[in-house]
């Protein structure tokens, strides 16, 4: 099946999507997007979602690239043309096509948007009853990670690492402390508490996060915002991970050693179980 895409205004085959060469997204990675997961053909956290675009977009000084309304238009549309049922919509905007120069583009320059789907299966993702592997390496991000931006090598170098090594995801370590996984929030339980890094511009502030912390708050499961050393992590009783594609997902290995007996633990099952519960409300 050939998927429609998005592509500034333009519902197209995916052999047909195309953009500028001069876009300031190809040549700076001077542009932002989101990821918003599809359960049961409805999206899932998208006001979150749309809230942290338009933080990014402000942060970068970057225009919106239309109307709040066109934008849930458009996901709507790209559903309903892909017949998509489970999966991710990806969504890009950047500052558009220009001649190169670093500085920003002078006159009328229109911001490029782009979107697409990702059919795949999320509720049942069979690493969840396994659990996943994790593999440590160093943070080589930029300061503002908190800017959900395309600037993505860094992120994919561990990704790509984590996978030649046999495992799933690779968390990111600076200083001795996990930041974060190359493409999602990274939390330990230790004693039945919950630990994760606060929120600075040394991470990325999650939708699926940001949920996750709500629901945990009304079924009194405590969360505990700090930093934590990868020695912390191979000690605790159990890892996981939060994702818009991945949701709330176990960890059982990291850097080679077992965590929680090498299976997902009773915590980490409870929140995935609370957080597919209201994903699919």
């Amino acid at each position: 099946m050939v998927r429609t895409v998005y592509v500034n205004g333009e519902y197209l085959p995916e052999t047909e999507g195309k953009i500028s060469i001069f876009d300031r997204g190809f040549l700076f990675a001077d542009g932002v997007y989101e990821v918003s997961a599809v359960i049961n053909g409805r999206l899932v956290d998208y006001t979150a979602h749309m809230e942290r675009l338009g933080r990014s977009l402000n942060e970068l000084r970057m225009a919106w690239p239309c109307s709040r309304e066109q934008l849930d238009q458009m996901h709507a549309e790209l559903i309903k043309r892909n017949g998509l049922t489970e999966g991710i919509i990806y969504m890009q905007v950047t500052r558009g096509a220009a001649d190169r120069t670093f500085n920003f583009p002078k006159g009328d320059v229109k911001p490029t948007l782009i979107a697409f789907t990702q059919a795949m299966s999320l509720v049942s993702n069979p690493n969840a009853v396994t659990g996943i592997k994790v593999v440590t390496t160093p943070d080589l991000r930029w300061a503002r990670r908190d800017i959900k931006t395309v600037m993505l090598l860094a992120p994919a170098l561990g990704k790509q690492e984590a996978y030649e090594k046999g495992a799933q995801e690779a968390w990111m370590v600076e200083h001795g402390f996990v930041t974060e996984g190359t493409s999602s929030n990274a939390y330990i339980v230790k004693d039945g508490k919950v630990i994760t890094r606060h929120l600075s511009n040394e991470i990325l502030a999650g939708c699926t996060r940001r949920a996750l912390m709500w629901l945990a708050k009304e079924e009194g499961v405590e969360i505990v915002e700090r930093k934590f050393t990868v020695e912390e992590a191979l000690a605790a009783d159990e890892a996981f991970l939060t994702s818009a594609s991945q949701f709330v997902m176990p960890i059982v290995e990291i850097d080679g050693h077992r965590i929680g007996g090498g299976q997902p633990g009773p915590v980490v099952r409870k929140l995935r179980e609370l957080f597919l519960k209201e994903a699919s409300a």
